[in-house]
């Protein structure tokens, strides 16, 4: 299933809808210059998207907190210390927790170090907690600069190896990096070229507007396009937003940033001396030693953590309740939905585990009845055509356990061969392995298969008339012959050889 967010609008009026499923297999750069509208960009993606998938905001200047009140996000105060933030991290990604870490009330290289620590617990979690989620880097050039500067060489380091491994190796972990700043020459190119979605808005400088002409594919003479964006109005291009750049007008967003720009005001009307406004009167002694009042108390780390363990997300609609069969069930047809996608098997395990989600959602079933693991096991089963039914019996218990050992991506693969073995079926073709592998190399099919062979999982051999027989030692059980090849049909009443 494709599951669209609203962004606002074409120029043509049509809506522009940003593909969420894509954008989590995939990354976002935003570029534009202050006052382009780049933060109401990421608050409109932010409120879009909070229904269906886990958002974490590296908040330099603490715009974003008001999206806790109206949609459940923590925010975390970075003023602690690396190794506690690193803890919270790690407790996001295990109870799948909307955060925004809130980095304003820090200098530059404090900022740095903290944003580091807590991008670094979030890469570094285990890895049955790889769940789908949004990161989203404001300012993303404070924290992968391209040159050095006033910050030390070690913060720097830090900043930019957390950025790097969050753009170019957080996919495979579930983390989707979304990363905005207001000049591309500023940002590290390691790591915008990550970036395969673009939102271009408003730049004057001549290098911006041409690195952001050749990101998107254009001439350089049609950056000066660049120019002329009004605020809120960006140029989109790549696979969840348009194949050819696309200029579309952000909508309206029902969150208010903290940080209001600048407005003309009318000047009060002056009433008496105006020097008796700004002189220093002199003070008594016991009103200039009196004690400041004391700044509120912050919560400390350990209260933190309790309440990221304590969150569930908010439930604005109570689902009627469903028995253990009904739920199943659809649970059945919801992979079977996912299975009918012919890009299915090109998709990430966490993006499809997203997709999974959303449907239980639309369906009122509770999507954590499957973790990331099971989801895992049960869609390796569901490719390999063993129903949730057949699955309980004590043979295909032992064929998911023989599974367990086997590398994810031919989990599917194998349980195919295990059925067709325990079943007495014929073997399946190169063909019928391949495209539950996800490609349309035949080749490729029984390179998968020697591998197996290789470490003794499955034992391959070709009876009299040609035809393939693959027996699974720890089952003991073996596929009736079958054609490699998948062309012509099996001989009747061919006797298996000894």
């Amino acid at each position: 299933m494709t599951t669209h967010i609203d962004m606002g609008a074409q120029t043509d009026g049509r809506p522009a809808r940003l593909d969420l499923a894509e954008l989590l297999a995939t990354r976002l750069l935003v570029q534009g210059n202050s006052g382009s509208g780049k933060s109401h960009l990421l608050r409109r993606l932010l409120e879009q998207s909070a229904p269906f998938v886990q958002q974490v905001v590296i908040d330099p200047e603490g715009d974003f907190v008001t999206l806790a009140d109206a949609f459940g996000h923590i925010v975390i105060d970075a003023d602690r210390k690396e190794a506690d933030l690193q803890r919270m991290a790690a407790r996001v990604r295990r109870h799948r927790v909307s955060v925004i870490l809130n980095l304003e009330s820090l200098d530059a290289e404090a900022q740095m170090r903290r944003a580091a620590a807590f991008l670094g617990g979030l890469f570094e979690a285990e890895r049955e907690h790889w769940y789908p989620a949004l990161v989203v880097v404001d300012e993303a050039q404070l924290f992968a600069p391209a040159a050095a500067g006033e910050v030390s060489d070690d913060a720097r380091r830090l900043s930019l190896g957390a950025m790097t491994n969050l753009m170019c190796r957080g996919r495979k972990r579930g983390l989707s990096g979304i990363i905005a700043t207001q000049r591309l020459a500023k940002l590290a190119k390691n790591v915008a070229a990550e970036a395969s979605n673009f939102l271009m808005g408003r730049t004057f400088l001549d290098i911006d507007m041409a690195r952001a002409a050749d990101l998107l594919g254009l001439e350089r003479r049609q950056a000066e396009m660049f120019r002329d964006l009004e605020r809120g109005h960006f140029i989109a291009l790549g696979p969840a937003l348009a194949r050819r750049p696309l200029q579309i007008r952000i909508g309206a967003v029902t969150t208010e940033s903290r940080g209001a720009g600048p407005a003309l005001l009318p000047l009060p009307e002056r009433q008496g001396d105006p020097h008796a406004l700004i002189d220093i009167p002199d003070e008594p002694a016991f009103e200039r030693l009196r004690p400041a009042a004391a700044a509120p108390q912050r919560p400390s780390a350990e209260d933190v953590l309790v309440d990221l363990s304590r969150y569930r997300p908010p439930q604005p609609v109570a689902a009627p309740a469903q028995s253990p069969e009904e739920i199943g069930a659809a649970i059945d047809g919801i992979l079977s939905d996912i299975l009918t996608d012919p890009d299915q098997t090109r998709r990430a395990i966490a993006v499809l585990y997203q997709d999974f989600t959303v449907r239980c959602r639309m369906r009122g079933v509770p999507a954590d009845r499957l973790g990331l693991s099971a989801f895992r096991r049960r869609l390796a089963a569901a490719r390999a055509g063993i129903d949730e039914a057949r699955a309980g019996d004590p043979e295909w218990q032992r064929a998911l356990d023989v599974a367990a050992g086997v590398p994810d991506d031919l989990e599917a693969v194998f349980l195919r061969i295990a059925r067709a073995a325990l079943n007495a079926e014929a073997c399946p073709s190169d063909a019928d392995l391949a495209a539950i592998y996800g490609t349309q190399s035949a080749s490729r099919a029984r390179r998968l298969l020697a591998w197996l062979e290789e470490r003794e999982i499955v034992v391959c051999r070709t009876d009299r008339a040609g035809l393939r027989i693959v027996a699974i030692p720890a089952l003991g059980a073996e596929t009736a012959p079958g054609p490699a090849d998948g062309s012509g049909a099996m001989p009747a009443g061919l006797a298996r050889s000894p």
